[in-house]
This record gives C-alpha cells, sequence and structure tokens, in this order.
C-alpha cells in the first residue's frame, strides 16, 4: 500500500525523517520497499502569472509570455502549448530548475530569435501525468495565490510516499488508520483518528429493503439512499491524496468510496438508484445478497461479461444481479455524470467467500483484496458515516433513507499471557549496562497497551488476561502471537545473542543420496535433467482432477511421465536446438475407484547423436542413435548403478511405442519398467526423427532395490594380476528367446562349481539372414574366464565350457555352431 505522509501525519504526530520512518517500519515487519520522494519532481517550480501571450513573430505554434513570477521584474518565456493564454495562473520552471521526470535542466535560450528565462509546466513534466496535451493552470479562485511561490503544495508534490508491503496476516494494515496505528505504537507519538461524524437519517417510509439469505456469506449490510446528488470532479486535495496512493480520481462520488477504503480499509460501492429500478422493473427496490445460480451472468464495471459458478457472492436488486459481492459493481448501475440519487452500499462479506467470487473469475481488486483478509467489522458504521457526510459535503447530496440487515456478534478474544513464557521464548535484552536483562511486567504492559491491548491482572503474579482490539482479532489468536508482537516491538535487534546448546551439522537422509546418485549416473550418461508442472490437460477417466487450477487447460494431475518428455524433444527441435537427450524425476498421480494413488517415477527420451563431431564420420550430419546404442546408455547407467537389470518381451505394449521394438525391464522379478523407439504414427504426427527412443521406470522399486542391495560404504577387491583366457560360443537360437535369458543360463551354468571363473558374458554377433534356418537367429558369446591367484589350463576351463554348451542346448535347444 503507498502511504502519505501528509495524510499520515494528520492522523499521528510525528516528524520523522521518511527514511527513519521507513526503517523503523521495516524493523517491526512492515517492509517498505520505496521511498517516493515527490517533492524533487518539481523543486524550483513556482507560481506565475501571465500577464500577456502574444504569437512568436516567427513560428506559428508559439506564444511569446511575459509572466510574473515574483521576481523584480516578469520574465519573458516562450511556450508552445495550444491552451496558454493571458491571465493564467501556471506552474513555472524558473532558471537553475532540474526535472527529472523528463530529465531537463533549464537554462537560458532563444527560441526562433526571441529568448526565454524558463518553462510553463504541464503536468507531464512535473510527473503527474504520462502526456498533457497542454500546459496546467490553477483553476479556480485566484486570491490567494501569490507570484512566485512554491507551486508544490499547489501540485500535491510536497509530499512523500512510502510504498509498503505487509504479511498476509496484516489486514488493518491495508487501510491509514491501521499503518497510523502501528505508526503511533513504535513512535509513541499522540493518534489522531478521525472523529465518527454524525448524520441525520430521516425515520420515514420508503420503497427500500434489504435481506441477506446467509449470514454467514454477509454478516451485516447497510443500505442508504442519497438524493440530489451533483457528479463534479472532486477538490484538489481529494483528488491529490487518490493519486498518492496510486488511484485515479474519476468524480466526487467514486473518489469519496475510494477516500473511505483507502483510510477506513472498509470498500463501500455507490449505485446509481434510477438504473437499479430499472434492472429491477419496479420502483420498489429490494436489496438481496445471495450466491449465483446455474447459467446467471453480470457484465462488470470493467465491461466484461463474465459467467457466474454457484458459489460467486451476489448483490441483487429485486433478485436480478447487479454486483458481484466485496469484488466489483455491475455495468448497468454504474454512477455517472447523470446520476441524481444514490444507493450508498457498507457491507461485511465473508473472507472466503469473496474469496471464491473473485478466484472464480481470475479477478482481483483494492475491495477484494480487503475482504479476503478481513475488514473490521466494528468501523462499518462509523466508514458509512464518513462517507456519507462527505457526499453531504462534496456533492450536495441528502440523506433520505437507510436500511441495515445486521448479523454481526461482535466476537471478543481474551488470552492468557504468562510473563515467565515471554522471556523463555525471546531470551534477555541487552541491559543500560550491556548486560542481559530479562524484559520486565512494565515493558510488557508498555508494549502491549501501545499496541492497543487491554492487560488485565490475574491472582497469579506476573500473568495477564489480554482482550484483543477488534481491529487485531483475526491475526491474534494465541499466546505465542502476543510473544511475536512484544519482539516485533522492542526490537529483534535488542536481544541478545544465544547460540543453542548442542549443534550438528546437517546431513542428507539415506534415500536423498540415492536419487542424487541416480541423477549423477544418467547425467553421465548424457542425459539432460528436465523439469515440467504436474499439472496437464484432462483426458482419461482415471486422472485426479484439480479443485482450483491456475488454468483450465491444465485442471489435471498427470498420471504418466513420457507425454511430457516427448513435448519437450519436439519443442527443442522446433526451436533449432537439435535432437534431445532428457530425463525427469517426478510424481504420477492417478484414481483406482474412489482412492487416489500417488507414486515416484522417472521417464527419459533418446534420439540425439552422442557424437559431438559429425565430420569425423564423413558423411557432414548427425547419426541417429540405433536401438542397441540407445539400450546401451540405459544400461551404462544400470551398470553405473550396480543393477543387473534384465529386458523381456513386452507384452502390454504402450500405445506410444513401437509395438515390435519395446521391451520391458525387469529388476529380478520385480518389473521396473518399459523402453522401446516410439511408434511411427506418432513420429509422423510430431515430426520427430526415425531413432528416437523412450523410457519409463518406476522410481520407487529402484530405490527400494538399491536400500536394500546397495552397500551403504564402496568395498575395494584386489584386481587379479593373472591373464584372461576368453571362448566363443556361437549357436542358433529360436528369435522369441531373449538374450537376457541366454545370459543368465550361462552365469548360471558356469558358476555350478567350488570356484567361480566366469568373468564376465558379452554379445559380439547377430545375424539373422542366408544360412539361418527360418525362425532362428545366429547368436555369438564371448565368455571371459580369470582366476585371481594363477593363470587358467586348458583342463580347467574346457570342463565349465562344456557344461555352459550343454546348459543352452538343453534349456534352450539352441544348434551349436562352435
Amino acid at each position: 500500500m503507498r502511504i502519505s505522509l501528509n495524510w499520515l501525519k494528520e492522523l499521528v504526530d510525528i516528524n520523522l525523517p521518511p527514511e527513519d520512518l521507513a526503517e523503523r517500519l521495516t524493523l517491526v515487519g512492515f517492509e517498505v520497499e520505496e521511498i517516493e520522494d515527490r517533492r524533487t519532481w518539481a523543486d524550483g517550480v513556482v507560481v506565475g502569472y501571465v500577464v500577456s501571450c502574444e504569437p512568436h513573430p516567427n513560428a506559428n505554434k508559439l506564444s511569446v509570455c511575459v509572466v510574473d513570477i515574483g521576481a523584480d521584474a516578469p520574465v519573458n518565456i516562450v511556450c508552445g502549448a495550444p491552451n496558454i493564454r493571458a491571465d493564467l495562473w501556471v506552474a513555472v520552471a524558473t532558471l537553475g530548475t532540474y526535472l527529472p521526470t523528463i530529465d531537463l535542466k533549464i537554462k537560458k535560450a532563444k527560441l526562433r530569435g526571441v529568448p526565454s528565462q524558463g518553462m510553463i509546466c504541464s503536468l507531464a513534466e512535473v510527473g503527474l501525468a504520462k502526456e498533457s496535451a497542454g500546459i496546467h493552470s490553477f483553476e479556480g479562485p485566484s486570491g490567494g495565490l501569490i507570484p512566485g511561490s512554491d507551486a508544490r503544495p499547489l501540485l500535491g508534490l510536497d509530499d512523500v510516499v512510502l510504498d509498503l508491503t505487509s504479511t498476509a496476516n496484516r489486514a488493518d494494515a491495508l487501510s491509514m488508520v491501521g499503518v497510523a496505528r502501528e505508526v503511533a505504537a513504535i513512535t509513541g507519538a499522540a493518534l489522531n483518528l478521525p472523529a465518527t461524524p454524525q448524520v441525520e437519517v430521516p425515520e420515514q417510509n420508503h420503497d427500500l429493503t434489504v435481506a441477506i439469505v446467509d449470514p454467514q456469506d454477509c454478516p451485516a449490510y447497510i443500505a442508504t439512499v442519497v438524493e440530489g446528488v451533483t457528479i463534479t470532479p472532486s477538490p484538489p486535495w481529494l483528488q491529490q491524496r487518490l493519486e498518492a496512493a496510486g488511484t485515479r480520481p474519476l468524480n466526487n462520488v467514486v473518489d469519496i468510496t475510494n477516500y473511505i477504503l483507502l483510510e477506513w480499509g472498509q470498500p463501500l460501492h455507490a449505485f446509481d438508484a434510477e438504473k437499479l429500478e430499472a434492472i429491477a422493473q419496479a420502483h420498489t427496490l429490494h436489496l438481496g445478497v445471495r450466491l449465483a445460480r446455474p447459467q446467471e451472468s453480470l457484465t462488470t464495471l470493467d465491461g466484461q461479461v463474465r459467467s457466474l459458478h454457484p458459489q460467486a457472492l451476489l448483490i441483487t436488486a429485486n433478485d436480478q444481479p447487479v454486483a458481484l459481492g466485496g469484488v466489483m459493481g455491475g455495468e448497468d448501475s454504474e454512477v455517472q455524470e447523470t446520476t441524481k440519487t444514490l444507493v450508498l452500499e457498507a457491507a461485511l462479506f465473508n473472507a472466503m467467500t469473496v474469496r471464491r467470487s473473485a478466484r472464480g473469475q481470475s479477478l482481483r481488486t483494492e475491495a477484494s483484496a480487503r475482504y479476503e483478509r478481513g475488514v473490521n467489522e466494528t468501523q462499518l458504521d462509523q466508514a458509512c458515516r464518513h462517507a456519507l457526510k462527505l457526499l453531504q459535503e462534496l456533492a450536495g447530496g441528502q440523506v433520505v433513507a437507510q436500511r441495515i440487515a445486521d448479523h454481526r456478534t461482535y466476537l471478543q478474544r481474551s488470552i492468557e499471557l504468562r510473563l515467565d513464557r515471554v522471556n523463555q521464548v525471546l531470551g534477555p535484552v541487552q541491559g543500560k549496562n550491556g548486560q542481559p536483562t530479562p524484559l520486565s511486567a512494565q515493558r510488557v504492559t508498555e508494549i502491549l497497551q501501545a499496541l492497543g491491548f487491554e492487560l488485565i491482572a490475574t491472582p497469579e503474579p506476573q500473568v495477564w488476561q489480554v482482550a484483543v482490539p477488534s481491529h487485531r482479532y483475526r491475526d491474534i489468536e494465541r499466546e505465542i502471537d502476543l510473544v511475536e508482537e512484544i519482539a516485533r516491538l522492542q526490537g529483534y535487534d535488542q536481544f541478545c545473542d544465544t547460540l543453542p546448546a548442542k549443534t550438528a551439522l546437517g546431513n542428507l537422509s539415506a534415500q536423498e543420496k540415492r536419487v542424487r546418485r541416480l541423477r549423477a549416473a544418467l547425467r553421465a550418461a548424457g542425459l539432460t535433467e528436465l523439469l515440467h508442472y504436474s499439472w496437464v490437460k484432462p483426458e482419461g477417466e482415471d486422472q485426479i482432477q484439480v479443485v482450483n487450477p491456475l488454468l483450465v487447460e491444465f485442471s489435471a494431475l498427470r498420471t504418466e511421465m513420457l507425454t511430457p518428455v516427448i513435448n519437450a524433444f519436439q519443442y527443442n527441435l522446433e526451436q533449432g536446438n537439435g535432437p534431445l537427450n532428457g530425463f525427469e524425476l517426478g510424481q504420477i498421480f492417478w484414481k483406482e475407484g474412489e482412492s487416489l494413488q500417488e507414486a515416484r517415477a522417472i521417464a527419459g527420451i533418446l534420439g540425439g547423436d552422442p557424437t559431438r563431431n559429425p565430420w569425423q564420420q564423413g558423411i557432414g550430419q548427425a547419426q541417429p542413435l540405433n536401438w542397441f546404442e540407445a539400450k546401451g546408455i540405459l544400461e551404462a547407467v544400470f551398470e553405473d548403478l550396480g543393477l543387473q537389470v534384465s529386458h523381456q518381451g513386452a507384452t502390454a505394449v504402450d500405445p506410444r511405442l513401437h509395438p515390435g521394438r519395446t521391451a520391458e525391464l525387469w529388476l529380478h522379478r520385480t518389473r521396473l519398467g518399459h523402453f522401446g523407439q516410439l511408434h511411427p504414427q506418432l513420429r509422423q504426427q510430431r515430426e520427430l526423427p526415425d531413432e528416437v527412443y523412450g523410457f519409463q521406470l518406476n522410481l520407487d522399486v529402484l530405490l527400494e532395490y538399491l536400500a536394500q542391495h546397495q552397500p551403504t560404504a564402496v568395498t575395494f577387491q584386489p584386481y587379479s594380476s593373472f591373464p584372461a583366457t576368453d571362448r566363443d560360443l556361437a549357436f542358433f537360437a529360436a528369435t522369441d528367446v531373449a538374450v537376457a535369458s541366454l545370459e543368465q543360463a550361462i552365469h548360471k551354468a558356469a558358476g555350478q562349481g567350488k570356484e567361480k571363473l566366469l568373468a564376465s558374458v558379452e554379445l559380439i554377433d547377430e545375424y539373422r539372414g542366408e544360412s539361418v534356418p527360418t525362425g532362428q537367429r545366429s547368436l555369438a558369446f564371448r565368455l571371459i574366464y580369470r582366476a585371481s591367484d594363477r593363470t587358467l589350463t586348458e583342463a580347467e576351463i574346457n570342463p565349465i565350457h562344456q557344461q555352459v554348451r550343454q546348459a543352452l542346448a538343453k534349456q534352450f535347444e539352441v544348434s551349436l555352431r562352435s
């Protein structure tokens, strides 16, 4: 909120420099983001009287003015504004004046041969408008204007504005009165809140009634009829206060409602009474407050036709919607220049109801911001009377009737506060002698009373019952909240430095270490980590719908993670970045009946050429990954993690993957996920390369296996210094026999003896074509035998190798070729 110091000084007696006040507010939790010193915008600008104005002899669009600026003699100023003329009181930038808004320093000059000793200013040149059609003149009675006097008070530029941000719990800080209370508490200055004006309301019959359907949504509603209103621009003092607060002045009625909102934090709204009668199609008005019905709509003040959801709060005239309660009024009942009779609304709305109404329309206004945080219900009548008094004074209005629907309960809260607890939580403060001193009962009492709390002593010593003032009712609920208030006002910098009795270094959990190692293994294999939102387009019945989505097209939670990485691959291609090798770790969600399920998954995409210099291959262009290269990248990750993952033919093929080039991944007897080439139809639709592969793994299964089988510490084993012996094994095998099954059988057969001598098994050749029986393929494996303490002999290797040959022939009916 923007705080005008001139306005603030009327509410609290302070003489602090703006910088000191900003620092003290920031230290108690009200961060001042910017200090806008408006006095510098027109330093050196004075009031001038245009004695004469003649056309420039050498320019059609310029005028030569003689201006009295209080000097020994009038000065000559050349002006190009179309609205300049004699007998005007204007703002004149004298010689030597610097105007920071337009970055201009005024110097003596000659314009088309005529000397000019200053500049007659527009509002844009002094920072009060973005654009101006001409110079600014001071209108109204000129008896109080003195040539040469400072023009800044007349322009509203004798002020300093603090851009202040408060925490969400401080609803009272969204008003000048609330900030004044806080400033009075931290400075000890006297508080001068506006007096409650007396406005007489005639007790006469009037065709106006007010009804509230649910008092929970609207605890109170005051409707006041004001006749004889004249719509005119607001007086300068009111316009200047609104402009300093960042609000654009419109007319006296709207400006009065905005003024009350800024001063008291109480939103008001003015309806044109005749337009309400036209909407109601009756002279008798029945104002109501209810929730919207299906298919209802409302055109709001911003000209938008808004379809209303059933939880939107409406103000109605004879059951016809005229405003979105607590958010924005309706266009059809807007106050305009022809308005003569008003219905002024002053109401309390439920914070939750207003929040639903505003978010349902993606609309946030000054009124809804205050209702959502909570409005002080005890100030409603005072704010309403203040607005009515201003309508009488500034718009010539006459109050003729008022109807009130009031269901307020005026809740009160009393909290027990213990001095021992205060000192236990906060610790000692620096005493006058520099020694740590606990907070005294007197100091605690002074702080809380300065904030408006009432303390009542109890029979127990140094224990009080603290009555919470109405303007702090929403954020002071427990004893610890009072302790925080004491700490704020005392000053956090006043407490002694204390260290915990025991300190220990932080550490990562075992599971987080495993996740980080997995990420490192994937990055080491050349994959880039990706990150996507968990929200996706709603498509399937098993998806979980988001109750309050940011966007309608992203209103469901993802059930898988392969689609986002495919989207990322396509996006990189479209942006000219080439194919992408990437992975993503995240959560997936789905429904099983009425229960909601959640799991962690990891997905990846492979399709980029791993070589960085295609010219080395002699073809001048990147080569796509083939099946074995892509599979090898994933196997390198598993090998880095110490996992033995087997590939099997997929039983249920993912429709996005090629049915003949997809494999299920198994970690021992547990299904880990699947890996395969993207389906040709999908590649064609998205214009992707031919060789693109994707995988999705169950992260929970992977981490659980690592937790159970991976050693907590790395163990080193001595390597063998003796040479290895290799044997090749070639045979014909059925095409439906997985290579992983053959490798497992080889290891099992070779490990049946007392000593395991088989070190590794590697597939070195696969062939299909001539000389290979139908339905079979030729496979060749290289078996490496090694012992740690000796050089193996033929007599030791041949029996083991023969066991492997016999096991393969018996188990898979292979036809041995070597």
